[in-house]
């Protein structure tokens, strides 16, 4: 077993038999492993029991609630979020030891750039590469924004870029995807919505193919082949449902009102 530093890795969970082993694998050399569940029905509570994470159930609140959930169990002042997908390589896990173990006195928190692998391929474009985030900072002094979707780690301090990369690897099955663009986007109109943001079909239109353009053409998407051409498409279809569903919640919200009149 390698040698725990006191760190803290605060992980999500929602069936993630699959994917949650090799995460956990990958941050052995952390002190303490929490992983908050919401309702798994596959082994990925058994698992994360098996390797010794302090494992919670709880309703989902969406990501930025439930991951500060996580990170308010965590027992270290040095906290590392990963997703189950994420996984740390060795020479990431190296220089996360030499900051827990030898911390600067001036950084609040440290930044990675992430490798996405989706379907047997490393993207290199599409604002996939470096995809710099935010994920190892001082308890004390960095929490997740409230967002429901698009979370990230804020610190009240200086932020340090690393050179070394968080590995991430998406489902690339298709029935996943849909799975994900439909969550993903309900989440996405239910918070511009209540941002008292409108949209139209034509809206909704409008931005998936503005969203595939930017994604094959300006990013360079067409330079990662069948895979870059899979992502923009998604990306596109992403668009339209999360504009087409904040068009549905304001006619829902519109019905709703004249009823009451």
């Amino acid at each position: 077993m390698p040698e725990k530093i006191p760190l803290a890795v605060a992980i999500i969970t929602k069936n993630e038999s699959h994917n949650l082993p090799d995460c956990l694998k990958s941050v052995e050399f952390a002190g303490q492993v929490v992983v908050v569940d919401s309702g798994s029905t596959d082994q990925t509570v058994k698992i994360a029991k098996d390797y010794g994470c302090d494992v919670f159930i709880e309703p989902w609140r969406g990501f930025g609630p439930q991951k500060q959930s996580a990170i308010d169990k965590c027992r270290y002042s040095w906290v590392l979020v990963l997703d189950a997908d994420e996984r740390i390589p060795d020479e990431t896990a190296s220089v996360i030891k030499k900051i827990v173990l030898n911390p600067s006195p001036v950084a609040a928190g440290y930044s990675f750039p992430r490798k996405n692998y989706f379907q047997g391929h490393w993207v290199k474009h599409l604002g996939w590469w470096p995809d710099r985030i935010m994920r190892l900072f001082r308890k004390e002094l960095g929490q997740m924004t409230p967002s429901t979707v698009h979370e990230s780690v804020v610190v009240a301090q200086p932020v340090e870029a690393l050179d070394v990369p968080i590995e991430h690897y998406p489902s690339g099955q298709f029935s996943k995807i849909l799975m994900k663009i439909d969550q993903y986007s309900t989440l996405g109109a239910q918070e511009a919505w209540a941002k008292g943001r409108k949209a139209s079909i034509w809206m909704a239109a409008f931005r998936a193919k503005m969203a595939f353009l930017q994604s094959y053409f300006v990013k360079f998407g067409f330079l990662d082949g069948v895979q870059g051409f899979t992502l923009a498409i998604t990306d596109a279809i992403n668009k339209f449902f999360k504009y087409a569903k904040l068009n549905e919640l304001n006619r829902q919200n519109k019905s709703a009102e004249s009823r009451k009149r």
